[in-house]
């Protein structure tokens, strides 16, 4: 294998690694959208990978402020305040298949989660009739080409794709302390689910310059928004008897029963510039700024299926509240070959906090590292792990109020790569 392409695989290799350090952005985040096999210089090559994340986010110093909706799991009164373990433990799995056509294009294909989310405080806190169980989840297939040509020292790219997806969740909260009102847990426990699901279609398009004999590339890429059109659901119920409220009160049509439900939402557009190039021989700088449009998702409405006009605060059944922000992210690191077999690379990564009166994503810093094994020239294997900082905020919705102090997240990553 000829020097020029071993630099450049020692390029594709670090920067693989860094992507670890991003595993816990903001929104709902998981894997976001990555084509770096599609720049593989082999004809043909698959990988898979999987990222697995475990953040420790806590929440303290709990109060209800609207405890006519009940705290809890006993209803009023009832409830941790302190110490109420909010996040879970998450996988990010991704798969490609990349191909050459000729020398000027290459296609990819791929299946990532690139969104999703998990809050499971449980029942037993204060905050119980704001959130019990939060769950986002998400499947994306792509597909991607680039058209690729001679420009001076280096080739310049232009590339696009289509990508389809589904979104699906469900949330639980406690909406009425159903056994404190009625002395015994027989008319329901008081807490009600909405399940949700979407699906759309969006679209890539960028470019990329690229001087393979210095690992060097440059690349801007622009993902579009996913329209979910009508995102269907269901609110359930059937665990707050509707005799709890007054005869003419409009919500006991709704109390007790399922009611199918269609709210609006797109899933968010993002920008991403990556640079990379060797700067000493067997050493390779690795850099990445991204912008996501967050600030899309604000209060999210959901109104009976056959509800007449559009889904307002004023008709709707229930609403999703986010009130999210822009989110940047921005990293960068080194990677450094030792001989033919081993590589390695370290980065450290930034992501500004998404949430702003309500929710308990703050910035986060994190620091990864990893090693690439490449045993034949057509088998690589990489492995990497990730520590960092979720630092500190509080939160106000119209139920709770809360703070959290500056916790920890920690991500272990494998993949493997084979190409011929």
């Amino acid at each position: 294998m000829n020097k020029p392409l071993l630099k450049t695989l020692l390029g594709a290799g670090c920067v693989a690694l860094a992507v670890i350090g991003t595993a816990s952005a903001g929104g709902l985040e998981r894997g976001g959208y990555n084509i770096d096999l599609l720049f593989d210089p082999a004809r043909f090559a698959s990988e898979a990978s999987v990222t697995y994340v475990m953040p420790q986010r806590e929440l303290d110093d709990v109060v209800d402020i609207n405890p006519l909706n009940g705290i809890g799991s006993n209803g009023i009164g009832g409830g941790a305040t302190n110490g109420v373990a909010d996040t879970e433990d998450y996988a990010i799995p991704r798969i490609g298949f990349k191909a050459s056509v000729g020398d000027s294009v290459d296609c990819m294909v791929d299946y990532s989660q690139p969104w999703g989310a998990h809050s499971n405080p449980g029942a037993n806190w204060m905050g119980a009739n704001s959130n019990i169980e939060t769950k986002v989840n998400s499947d994306n297939i792509a597909g991607t080409c680039s058209y690729k040509m001679q420009a001076g020292r280096g080739q310049f790219r232009v590339l696009g794709g289509v990508f389809y997806q589904q979104v699906d969740g469900f949330k639980e909260r406690l909406v009425a302390p159903v056994p404190t009102l009625t002395g015994t847990d027989a008319f329901g426990n008081g807490i009600g689910r909405l399940e949700l699901e979407g699906e759309g279609v969006g679209w890539r398009i960028g470019a990329a310059y690229e001087i393979p004999e210095i690992a060097f590339r440059a690349s801007l890429v622009y993902n579009s928004e996913v329209d979910l059109g009508d995102i269907t659901g269901t609110v359930d119920l059937t665990e707050v008897p509707a005799f709890i409220l007054p005869p003419l009160d409009p919500r006991r049509a709704i109390f007790g029963v399922v009611t199918d439900v269609v709210g609006e939402q797109s899933m968010p557009d993002s920008v991403e510039f990556k640079i990379q190039s060797g700067i000493a021989p067997g050493w390779l700088a690795f850099g990445s700024i991204k912008w996501v449009d967050w600030s899309t998702f604000q209060e999210i409405s959901f109104c009976a299926v056959g509800t007449p006009g559009p889904c307002t605060t004023d008709n709707q059944v229930t609403s999703l509240e986010l009130l999210y922000r822009d989110g940047w992210t921005v990293s960068g690191g080194v990677g450094h070959k030792f001989n033919d077999q081993w590589s390695g690379a370290a980065s450290i990564a930034w992501d500004r906090g998404t949430s702003t009166t309500v929710g308990i994503q703050s910035d986060t810093w994190t620091f990864s590292a990893g090693a690439a094994y490449t045993p034949t020239q057509n088998v690589e294997f990489r492995l990497g792990g990730a520590l960092g900082v979720l630092t500190s905020g509080e939160s106000e919705d119209e139920e709770v109020t809360y703070e959290y102090g500056n916790d920890l997240v920690a991500a272990i990553s494998a993949s493997a790569k084979i190409k011929w």
